[in-house]
């Protein structure tokens, strides 16, 4: 097992390096300047959609539902656990890498969206179905079907790994030591709660996360605010620290081992991408269900995703980490960021960051479920969707038992191998999202001008 596990984090490391770092961040960064900087420029208008009234047009759950559906999926054990990972693997600088990839990584959120939206269409059921198999065969033509069935393909198997094995064992893992709850036991627990949810379908799933997805986010930046406050002194310091350790690496410290520039990249791009998805292919799925009367509306809505993922909830997490000095005790995971919080908040500080991560991942084993069912009925037609909820529902417990680095490792190289053929089709189809976005905002004279 031991050698399974060595191979498999060589083999991560391979396909997290030079090349598709530069593909995922030069994607982002080629949407950002296609767009004249639009995330930024539109951010206000942003927060105007989702927290508007009620919109009009097609689709199958609300825009703001569709956005819960979403951030279900990417605020989970990444916001905790990933955030914790990157920086004992790669120093405080990991957290300045997650910071960059996340600003150019709203550019590729929105196209992403934009593309699914434009490119959706509706199952047997007359449910919206889209996503990046949908907009790579309809959006490049059928000599490019195989790269949607690449996708598709990729993008199921990620889902057992990213969505459901990654966040059933770290959910037994903090609540195992915390409370001393058995992972099995933990497993058996929460394949039923997700049976519950699953089996009910997007509407039931929509539901769920509408409720669930807002409390949990809030309460989580409310604790860790407090932690920051009360911390507040050393908040200076620490920024300058996460700054520094970006470009010069970080000194051994403790029970830390150090850290060059590059694992501060390659870990804080990595695990910055693990938490928000940006560029994997998986948010657009639940964006393409959304009721709205315009793509590009929808895309701005799902821009705000990486914005709450990784710029807020994420910064929050590394901020105490840093800040609270926890980086240098040699801790991984969830028990380092529980020891971060532990600093204000004394022995409850481990059972607050435990409840925290249950609920993060509970609720992104409901998104990712969706994400893995739209794949596999795009390839075995709707007569997939019911045994796949069941396999999924199945896996929970599996998950819940297997080692933390192999499972880490297994995540890191299935997401790697679906944003591939998700990168290339947006960049191929850039120029439809430039139109459909020029269209939208010259529509009305009251938006900021286009790019």
């Amino acid at each position: 097992m031991e050698a399974l596990a060595a191979a498999l984090k060589t083999i991560s490391g391979i396909v997290w390096g030079p090349p598709m770092l530069l593909l995922i961040g030069g994607t982002g960064l080629y949407l950002t300047l296609r767009l004249g900087f639009l995330p930024l420029r539109q951010l206000g208008f942003a927060w105007r959609q989702l927290l508007g009234g009620r919109r009009h047009g097609e689709g199958t759950i609300g825009s703001r539902a569709a956005l819960a559906a979403a951030l279900a999926a990417t605020v989970g054990t990444g916001n905790i656990a990933g955030v914790a990972t990157a920086i004992h693997s790669g120093g405080p600088g990991a957290l300045f890498w997650m910071w960059l990839i996340a600003l150019v990584g709203m550019a590729t959120k929105y196209a992403e969206a934009v593309l699914a939206v434009h490119y959706r269409t509706q199952d047997g059921k007359g449910e919206y179905v889209g996503g990046p198999m949908y907009y790579i065969r309809n959006g490049l033509g059928q000599r490019f079907g195989w790269l949607a069935v690449v996708f598709a393909v990729f993008g199921m198997l990620a889902g057992f790994g990213i969505g459901n094995s990654v966040q059933a064992h770290s959910v037994a893992d903090g609540l195992s030591s915390t409370f001393g709850i058995p992972p099995l036991a933990t497993g058996l627990v929460l394949a039923v709660l997700v049976a519950l949810v699953v089996l009910g379908g997007i509407q039931r799933l929509a539901h769920v996360a509408s409720a669930l997805v807002p409390l949990m986010a809030l309460a989580y930046v409310a604790a860790g605010l407090i932690v920051l406050v009360t911390h507040a002194e050393a908040l200076p310091d620490a920024v300058a620290l996460i700054i520094k350790s970006a470009f010069n690496g970080t000194a051994a410290a403790g029970g830390f081992a150090g850290a060059t520039v590059w694992a501060a990249i390659s870990f804080g791009v990595a695990r910055g991408i693990f938490s928000n998805e940006a560029g994997l292919g998986s948010a657009p799925i639940a964006h393409a269900s959304a009721t709205t009367d315009h793509p590009a509306r929808q895309g701005t809505i799902a821009m705000l995703g990486t914005f709450i993922d990784t710029l807020i909830i994420c910064t929050i997490t590394g901020l105490a980490i840093v800040a609270t000095g926890a980086w240098e005790s040699g801790q991984d995971g969830a028990p380092l960021s529980a020891l971060a919080f532990s600093a204000t908040f004394g022995a409850f500080g481990e059972t607050l960051v435990a409840v925290a991560l249950a609920i993060f991942a509970f609720t992104t084993l409901l998104g990712w479920s969706l994400y893995g069912e739209r794949c596999a009925q795009y390839l075995f037609g709707d007569r997939a969707v019911v045994p796949f909820r069941a396999i999924w529902v199945l896996v929970v417990p599996v998950g819940a038992a297997l080692s933390l680095k192999m499972v880490w490792s297994i995540a890191d190289i299935l997401n790697a191998l679906m944003a591939v053929p998700n990168l290339i089709a947006l960049l191929l189809l850039s120029p439809v999202v430039v139109a459909l976005t020029i269209e939208f905002f010259r529509h009305d004279r009251s938006r900021n001008t286009p790019p």
